[in-house]
């Protein structure tokens, strides 16, 4: 792991941490704050309304899923799936943040369009941990390598061989697309 990942991840992984736990403690304060988001969420997906009934819950679950996914970004383990979950909570607080933050006066306004920036900073650098692969190679290159290798070791073969290994750099290249894609 290099240095500025060594350093980069923790000081990402803070922010979410601390926002976790004050999210924790202050379950059932920001529940009303939740309110509206969840119904937009349940308009959408009327089959979510039995998570989204419960806003304290909800926010508890948040939380700890921010308190949890730092911990793991901020010591590497799994740092791309936690990556990937700071980003969907830090979207849902954002959504949050935005809907409940007071824009009645100017300085109110200054106020939360800069907690916005501040946060959809904070969502873009999760993204971007969610596709660092830490100088490793991720499966689609290693697929595609293997299939690259495989044409070449099979060069000298004959027709029928020939075919079969396109089917099979096909599917290489299927599998590697669909990883990628999810």
């Amino acid at each position: 792991m290099t240095l500025v990942r060594v350093i980069a991840r923790p000081l990402i992984a803070s922010s979410f941490a601390l926002s976790g736990v004050d999210r924790l403690r202050t379950a059932g304060t920001t529940a009303p704050q939740l309110k509206p988001v969840l119904a937009g969420l349940t308009k959408v997906v009327p089959s979510a309304a039995a998570v989204t009934g419960n806003e304290k819950l909800v926010g508890q679950v948040l939380g700890a899923t921010q308190v949890g996914a730092a911990l793991l970004l901020g010591i590497g383990r799994f740092s791309r799936v936690a990556a990937l979950l700071l980003a969907v909570t830090a979207t849902v607080n954002t959504l949050v943040d935005y809907r409940s933050a007071d824009a009645s006066t100017t300085e109110g306004k200054k106020a939360r369009r800069s907690q916005l920036l501040r946060n959809l900073s904070l969502i873009g650098a999760v993204l971007l941990a969610t596709v660092d692969t830490n100088g490793r190679p991720g499966i689609a290159w290693r697929a595609e390598h293997l299939a690259i290798d495989a044409k070449k070791g099979a060069a000298g073969l004959g027709r029928d061989a020939r075919k079969q290994l396109q089917k099979a750099d096909q599917a290489v290249r299927k599998t590697a697309a669909d990883v990628v894609g999810s």
